[in-house]
């Protein structure tokens, strides 16, 4: 009985210890690795020390200096192979520049990383025969990050492969009340980017009046 009680709880624990786990440091290039990507400048630049990026494992496998299994590579940003994968084909786009978390990383590079989802998730698929996937961001460690290099999951899903815990978890329904508009109302005036914000061009913004 105990130990089924203790299923969920380690369940959970396998879900945040699914990221990529530190690599021992290399001072060259890893020499086993045949899709070993190739090295390239990863320097701060979110007013971190070059010693915080010098000690990301992400950044190593970008300057060549820890081994990783690439799928994908350009100029912003590469695609891997989670070397600790919650399902086969589990995938991680990360940015070649170093950002500790989403919202520190450039609008640009956001873009440029999401605009590769469509393809590099085409091919998982078909490489794992999965029909769906996840796309996951874990922005904070009460979220479960744990390397803190902006990176997106790509991860494959089967039918009935009972995956996520919080996928059996019963939802409750959003209430449109007052609360409900005070939270919309609040988010969006924490919207720094926005400029002159129109409420009246917000979907939910006139559901309950003003």
């Amino acid at each position: 009985m105990m130990e089924e009680e203790g299923a969920p709880a380690r369940r959970r624990l396998a879900i945040l210890s699914s990221h990529i786990r530190p690599i021992p440091p290399q001072t060259q290039p890893h020499p086993q690795c045949s899709f070993a990507v190739f090295p390239s400048n990863c320097a701060s630049e979110t007013g971190q020390s070059q010693e915080e990026a010098a000690d990301c494992v992400f950044c190593k496998i970008v300057r060549g200096q820890a081994p990783a299994l690439k799928v994908y590579e350009d100029d912003v940003c590469l695609c891997i192979l989670d070397s600790n994968p919650l399902s086969h084909g589990h995938s991680l786009i990360i940015p070649k520049r170093h950002f500790s978390s989403l919202e520190a990383t450039p609008p640009e590079v956001v873009g440029a990383m999401c605009s590769k989802v469509p393809f590099i998730s085409k091919a998982v698929k078909k490489a794992t025969g999965c029909d769906s996937f996840n796309l996951l961001v874990n922005n904070g460690a009460a979220a479960g990050q744990v390397i803190f290099h902006t990176h997106i999951h790509i991860i494959p899903r089967k039918a009935s492969d009972c995956l996520w815990a919080s996928e059996s978890l019963r939802r409750r329904k959003l209430k449109l009340d007052q609360e409900g508009l005070r939270l919309a109302r609040s988010i969006r005036d924490r919207l720094q980017f926005v400029e002159n914000f129109d409420e009246s061009k917000g979907q939910g913004s006139s559901l309950l009046g003003s």
